[in-house]
């Protein structure tokens, strides 16, 4: 190895790296082997070193076959080959454990991988491991998962957002460039936020939800999550695609999210790339409840935009508190048809000496569903209840239709909308469990993006206080559908001017 590696290098740095052969994709897997088990977060779930080295080495040899210059002509932006990557629990991977950190699956090896890894494996990607979640993707703070809650590396007292914790720690404490989240309710952007990372979740329908296990199918979404918006641009456009096997795959022309992402907007000068640009602020977004640290961060951030050349302007999404009570009522419907077909006789866990075939059922059941999952099966059974579906299920259907087209109507004076990812900093891991409801609120800028189906990415734009380490702020940025390349655009003229993306967290586990 004739470079140092860094635990906060980004995935464009490391592609250059393996480039200029300054090491091999076998060394880099190595290396992120080592910190991965090394972890001091809680975000590993497995690691097969044998299959990750296994996978570096072929993908070495398809680098010493290449020409130095034509190795980052694979894929646009940059190549992904020989780059590692680690995966959310809750996509199937071939070979590996998946559990989707319940111990109702714990046991469970895939016997083939969801579209999402299979994408990435193709492009050259090196899979290091499985990471932590909340169980079956329920919650906004990663406490909720059969093998214990993850560790913000920026204060390990503080969760790290959910339901893609795991993934976000792992980042952010240095030990993988990038890893796969899903976003069901903001479960891609908080964590995120919380850990001073980017991330996006792209519109439904962009990535195929095949071998992603289920927790609500019209609103879960695959995406990245990774230090800059660049390195999210190239992960994007290797996951997205349609799939046959998934019957809400969209029917769209590959897109390469990358190729414009340096250039200033369409006759925008250099100097204020992001001229012609409408961003509009949700007066909702800034209301009460916003801590007063949140604001200022996210305040400031609208100010670089501006000096960038973007037109602020203010816009009205007036039923972004409704999207609470719709999406608590549309996501546990869905979850209680979903997890129905975990009941202890085709895989995962079963219950011991069972009397019956009923026995076996609810003893299965209740032994390997955690809490949280059972608080929101049981408020889906009664949603769709007879005598209560059309009092709940079918009004949440219709207040979904509505938030839809409170964001129609804001578009049509704004290009991009932008605010913050969660009311405050990332609470304490001690407060998560005390009051279920406080965490569904935090949720409150983030769940009506799924209800309509939109694009949104978050960024890292500054700090707030917590028990004597900084906490990281994120900035939510939010697109009509299909308008990713907007969003990373946007993100990335940002990131260029600034260096909050580049902060990282001094703790053990995540120190250079």
């Amino acid at each position: 190895m004739s470079a140092p590696l860094s635990p906060f290098s980004d995935l464009s740095s490391l592609a250059t790296g393996l480039a200029r052969r300054d090491f091999s994709a076998v060394e880099l897997a190595q290396w992120t082997l080592d910190r991965l088990a090394a972890d001091q977060t809680n975000s590993v779930l497995a690691l097969r070193p044998e299959a990750t080295l296994r996978q570096a080495n072929a993908a070495q040899q398809r680098l010493d076959a290449m020409r130095p210059e034509a190795a980052q002509r694979e894929t646009p932006g940059f190549s992904l080959l020989g780059l590692p990557i680690a995966h959310k629990d809750i996509f199937v991977t071939r070979d590996w454990p998946t559990t989707a950190a319940s111990k109702i699956l714990q046991g469970y090896v895939s016997p083939f991988d969801a579209t999402v890894v299979q994408r990435l494996a193709a492009a050259g990607m090196v899979c290091a491991g499985k990471l932590n979640c909340d169980e079956f993707a329920m919650g906004s703070g990663n406490t909720h998962s059969a093998f214990g809650p993850v560790k913000n590396p920026w204060d390990p007292l503080a969760v790290p957002g959910g339901s893609s914790g795991g993934s976000a720690a792992a980042v952010a404490a240095g030990h993988i460039p990038a890893a796969t989240g899903t976003d069901t309710g903001g479960s891609i952007r908080q964590p995120s936020a919380m850990c001073g990372l980017t991330g996006i979740k792209p519109t439904y329908g962009r990535a195929s939800r095949w071998g992603m296990i289920a927790y609500a199918s019209s609103l879960d979404q695959a995406g990245p999550i990774a230090r800059t918006a660049l390195d999210c641009a190239v992960l994007l456009a290797a996951m997205c695609g349609f799939d046959p096997k998934d019957s809400t795959s969209l029917q769209l022309d590959e897109e390469n999210f990358a190729a414009e992402i340096n250039q200033p907007l369409k006759g925008a000068p250099i100097s204020t790339p992001l001229s012609g640009l409408r961003v509009g602020m949700p007066k909702e977004f800034f209301a009460d409840g916003l801590s007063a640290e949140v604001r200022s961060a996210v305040e400031q951030a609208l100010t670089e935009f501006k000096r960038l050349g973007a037109t602020l302007c203010e816009v009205s999404l007036p039923r972004t508190a409704l999207s609470i009570p719709a999406y608590y009522v549309i996501a546990p419907a869905e979850a209680s048809s979903n997890l129905s077909r975990f009941d202890g006789v085709r895989y995962g866990h079963r219950a011991a000496a069972p009397s019956d075939l009923l026995d076996l059922y609810c003893r299965s059941r209740a032994e390997g569903f955690g809490a949280e999952v059972k608080r929101r099966i049981l408020i889906g059974t009664f949603v769709l209840s007879h005598g209560y579906y059309d009092a709940y299920y079918i009004q949440a259907q219709r207040v979904r239709r509505l938030v839809a087209q409170d964001f129609d109507a804001a578009f049509e004076g704004c290009d991009l909308i932008a605010g913050p990812v969660a009311p405050t900093v990332a609470w304490n891991i001690d407060q998560a469990t005390s009051n279920p409801l406080q965490e569904y609120l935090a949720d409150i800028y983030t769940l009506g993006v799924n209800l309509a189906g939109l694009p949104a990415l978050s960024m890292p734009v500054g700090f707030g206080s917590g028990t004597g380490r900084p906490r990281p702020i994120g900035m939510q940025l939010i697109a009509p559908r299909l308008n990713e390349s907007l969003l990373l655009r946007a993100a990335h003229q940002f990131q260029s001017a600034t260096d909050w993306h580049q902060k990282m967290p001094e703790q053990p586990g995540a120190t250079q």
